[in-house]
């Protein structure tokens, strides 16, 4: 087996993952996974594809997260990897799909509009 990429996306976030057989040695823009994910709740949602296919310590990652926040950063680990595995096996997909790991999550942070103070939230309107 040769090296798997794919790419994932969730808010402003961009994951590239570079999968190959091997141990479980997940880097994160070459840190430790633990070290760039520190809380557990992260590291259990952007590994959650291998858990749901049973290939935990089987596959070797690099993985190159940027833009957005840790927690966007995760989503788009976690979509990355899921494509990975459906491109290494098609029967991964049902699976995958059953357990929401194969949607893109649309949701991105709305635009400011002129002349107000947020995308939503006006100036404070003075009557007298």
């Amino acid at each position: 087996m040769e090296t798997i990429n794919a790419l994932g996306r969730r808010k402003n976030s961009v994951a590239r993952i570079y999968l190959t057989k091997g141990k479980g040695k997940i880097s994160v823009n070459n840190r430790e996974l633990s070290e760039y994910f520190p809380t557990p709740i992260l590291r259990n949602k952007a590994l959650k594809p291998f858990k749901v296919t049973d290939n935990d310590n089987k596959f070797d990652v690099k993985i190159n997260a940027d833009g957005g926040g840790v927690s966007g950063q995760a989503g788009a680990v976690s979509l990355a990897i899921a494509r990975a595995l459906v491109k290494l096996d098609e029967s991964n997909k049902e699976l995958l799909k059953a357990e929401g790991l194969m949607t893109r999550d649309p949701r991105m942070v709305e635009r400011k509009k002129p002349g107000q103070k947020k995308a939503r939230k006006k100036f404070q309107f003075s009557k007298r």
